[in-house]
């Protein structure tokens, strides 16, 4: 496996992992936290979220598509975490309903930006003859990471709550828009004409 591959599993590793920490709790935090919190403002929640991506995600790769070379598949993957970590910052300081609604429009954003490019850089330096078996080791360690997360974020909302959680799913959204720095030379030495194999992913 090369390097641009290991680098860019492991970015969405930490990605997958940081927010498998508090999928499986978040209408907990919602109903527990919010003011006027209950089960509607999780469905919208979640609505907002799906829609965004949906609006976004088709306009995002096209624009990728237009801009031959990787550098802004680049930055579209590291900028896209960051909003995402935002995102999680602000749920650390939100109160109200319209609060949890607009973050969850900037971390749907900050998500599309990232399923946008990401699978353009990874398909454009899989291995040769090793196709499956890169894919295939990208999707065991995210479950992996994101099984293993779960359980434990139900351990620190528990017993640190959850802003102790939120702090270090930041950290890991940030990990994982720092760990694409380690390949940017190989990945954005040449900006040339490349043919994009549209794939999809699940986060």
């Amino acid at each position: 496996m090369n390097k641009v591959i290991k680098f860019l599993i492991f970015s969405d590793v930490a990605l997958a992992s940081g927010f498998g920490f508090i999928n499986p709790i978040f209408a907990i935090f919602l109903t527990e936290r919010i003011k006027g919190g209950n089960i509607e403002v999780v469905g919208y929640a979640a609505a907002i979220y799906w829609i965004v991506i949906s609006l976004t995600v088709v306009p995002f790769g096209k624009y990728l598509d237009m801009n031959h070379g990787e550098k802004d598949d680049f930055w579209f993957i590291v900028i896209g975490n960051v909003l995402a970590a935002l995102a999680v910052l602000g749920y650390i300081f939100s109160y109200l309903p319209w609060h949890i609604y607009l973050l969850q429009a900037t971390f749907s954003l900050g998500m599309s930006m990232n399923i946008s490019a990401y699978p353009a850089i990874f398909t454009r330096h899989i291995d040769k003859n090793k196709e499956s078996f890169d894919w295939s080791t990208r999707a065991a360690l995210i479950g992996i990471g994101t099984g293993t997360a779960g359980a434990l974020g139900g351990i620190v909302a528990n017993r640190f709550g959850f802003n102790t959680l939120f702090i270090g799913i930041i950290i890991f959204v940030l990990i994982s828009a720092l760990l694409p720095f380690f390949i940017y030379k190989k990945i954005c030495s040449k900006d040339v004409k490349i043919l994009r194999i549209p794939l999809g992913k699940n986060v």
